[in-house]
């Protein structure tokens, strides 16, 4: 009955834990960015400290070199990045016709004499396309909008979130002490190895995904932008940052360049073939080089459990949910399989006559 007790109490306390997270998930996405940038740096500060730099210093240092970089960014990176975006919001309507009246003739060419057997079918799905785009755009917008700045809005967000970053890389030696003085006195060490293999798992994939974004960004953005791709550096940019989320920031990017790439260059194929080998290159760069190397195998789920992951939490928790989708899902992972174990060796899965040790059964009988 000892495994089904503890079974019980930390499968309700996930449960209860995972409620209060969804009704106050709106408000939690300045403290989780905060808390992720903290554990993304801890291990700078823990290394400046032990050439003798004490933790407020390095703290404060991180915090204005980080701000320093964030200002930078928005004097010279961020106007070029609205005024792309406010530019493709301008010419998306033009953008979507002429990409409608390339599938029509393309349609037309290719068909010959069939078409008018195929027109009202192909027109129909153009027009659920083109009305499905801008809808699409707009619900994914105000989702965002919803619950990114319902009642915690951009301000909020940058307001609150240096605060938790500072508080907590300052006192992230005492919040671990004080989280482990709190453990069951007898399975303290148990669940302290489960703690450090989840660590290991969560820093892979945190620290890891983070350089892998920014290299991808840099790549993307240099690459669509010496191709002449008309916004190609927001894109390059969107779509290098969107790789924090696996599979689905790839898609989304690829799928926005290829067909600006057709509405800018169409019929002229060699420029539309650049922008595909960029796509591709930027897809083996990630899979051959960065990720082995700089993630390498650590967060141990399989793409299919990536993807339902990403489903799941972000119909959960919304974009907050995205963000945090695989990192929670690859600790889940490491109670899932310890559980799993802990299952494999308890009376329940052995029997009452298995779970006797050998001797002790002879000597019963």
């Amino acid at each position: 009955m000892h495994f089904e007790r503890h079974a019980l109490f930390w499968t309700a306390t996930a449960l209860l834990f995972a409620y209060i997270v969804q009704l106050i998930a709106p408000a939690l996405l300045p403290f989780a960015i905060g808390l992720t940038l903290a554990y993304f740096l801890n291990p700078v500060v823990d290394a400046m400290g032990r050439i003798g730099i004490p933790r407020w210093i390095s703290t404060t240092l991180l915090l204005a070199c980080s701000t320093f970089v964030i200002i930078l960014a928005l004097v010279f990176v961020v106007p070029i990045l609205f005024q792309q975006a406010a530019g493709l919001i301008e010419t998306a309507p033009g953008a979507i016709q002429r990409l409608k009246t390339l599938i029509e003739t393309t349609a037309r060419e290719n068909l010959g004499p069939r078409y008018p057997e195929a027109e009202t079918t192909v027109r129909n799905a153009l027009d659920s396309f083109t009305t499905a785009v801008p809808s699409l755009l707009a619900s994914v917008a105000q989702s965002v909008w919803s619950q990114g700045s319902a009642a915690y809005n951009f301000v909020t967000v940058i307001l609150v979130t240096p605060v938790v970053f500072f508080y907590v890389l300052l006192d992230w030696p005492n919040i671990m002490a004080k989280a482990d003085s709190w453990l069951p006195r007898d399975e303290a060490p148990q669940i302290r190895a489960l703690g450090r293999e989840i660590d290991s798992r969560i820093s892979a994939f945190i620290r890891g995904q983070g350089v892998v974004c920014i290299l991808l960004a840099i790549y993307y953005a240099a690459g669509f932008s010496f191709a002449g791709l008309n916004y190609g550096l927001l894109v390059g940019v969107a779509m290098g940052l969107a790789a924090f989320i696996p599979v689905f920031g790839w898609s989304l990017g690829a799928i926005a360049a290829v067909l600006l790439a057709i509405v800018q260059y169409w019929p002229e194929m060699t420029p539309i073939l650049v922008i595909l080998g960029i796509l591709l290159g930027g897809q083996a760069l990630e899979s051959a080089i960065l990720s082995p190397y700089i993630i390498g195998s650590e967060v141990g789920l399989h793409p299919v459990w990536v993807i339902f992951a990403l489903l799941t939490f972000s119909y959960l928790f919304g974009f907050l949910g995205l963000l945090v989708a695989v990192p929670v899902s690859a600790a889940i992972g490491v109670l899932v399989r310890f559980a799993l174990r802990t299952y494999l060796a308890s009376s329940v899965y052995k029997g009452e006559i298995e779970a006797v040790p050998k001797d002790e059964h002879q000597s019963v009988s």
